[in-house]
């Protein structure tokens, strides 16, 4: 298919496998040495040229985030789950479990440690989200924030934040190629947006056009 093809010319991430890990939000775990540092690219003209990066693994029970984000302020009021939280502070994660299917899974965290994760099915640029059904228990995505050099709270100064993310594979049953083996191929995006200057400020791992949704777009994630 052609748009496959046109996808698949950027960029590729290899992650490896690790063992699963508790959470502190501070990406301290041994773990994460298994992992290199992928930097995420400015899209926007800003003075604060914060430094947005992040790393990736997965166990047998399912795929590890870990995101870094220089910073001067919490910029965001968002403290409750599901909400529209890409309003203020956010790093954002596009995963396509199925390279040949428009339906991808979108996930969201803030400084203030809120979430939103959605499943997306994307027609042509027509799509919507859709929230996990029965989200609970083994389906549940762990979470953390660390904030350094600061509290977290709207509008404090700090220096920068990270999020760990454990995205359990029995959260994404139904879908293809899950759970993944070495070999299995996904498709996905990585996204910051900051709102420091008053204004929205983007970042993303592949370069977009207009939309944080052009799956088409996304990079290739291999399973080591």
């Amino acid at each position: 298919m052609n748009d496959t093809k046109e996808a698949r010319s950027g960029q590729e991430l290899i992650i490896r496998e690790c063992h699963d890990f508790e959470l502190t939000g501070k990406g301290e775990s041994e773990q994460w040495d298994l992992a290199d540092w992928s930097a995420m690219n400015l899209l926007d003209d800003t003075e604060d040229r914060y430094e947005t990066r992040f790393k990736m693994l997965y166990s047998k029970k399912g795929i590890y985030v870990l995101g870094s984000c220089e910073d001067k302020l919490i910029s965001t009021e968002y403290d409750k789950d599901q909400g529209d939280i890409w309003n203020g502070d956010v790093f954002e994660v596009f995963l396509q479990t199925d390279p040949s299917s428009p339906l991808y899974f979108e996930y969201e965290i803030n400084p203030l440690n809120a979430e939103l994760a959605i499943l997306v099915p994307n027609n042509e640029g027509d799509f919507f989200g859709w929230s996990p059904w029965h989200y609970e228990e083994e389906r549940k995505i762990k979470r953390a924030v660390h904030i350094r050099d600061g509290i977290a709270k709207s509008g404090s100064k700090i220096s920068g934040w990270t999020a760990e993310m454990f995205f359990p594979f029995a959260l994404f049953k139904g879908l293809i190629n899950v759970p993944p083996k070495p070999g299995t191929t996904w498709r996905g995006n990585f996204y910051r947006m900051d709102y420091d200057s008053g204004k929205q400020i983007k970042w993303s791992w592949e370069p977009i056009e207009t939309t944080f949704h052009e799956y088409k777009k996304f990079g290739t994630i291999i399973f080591k």
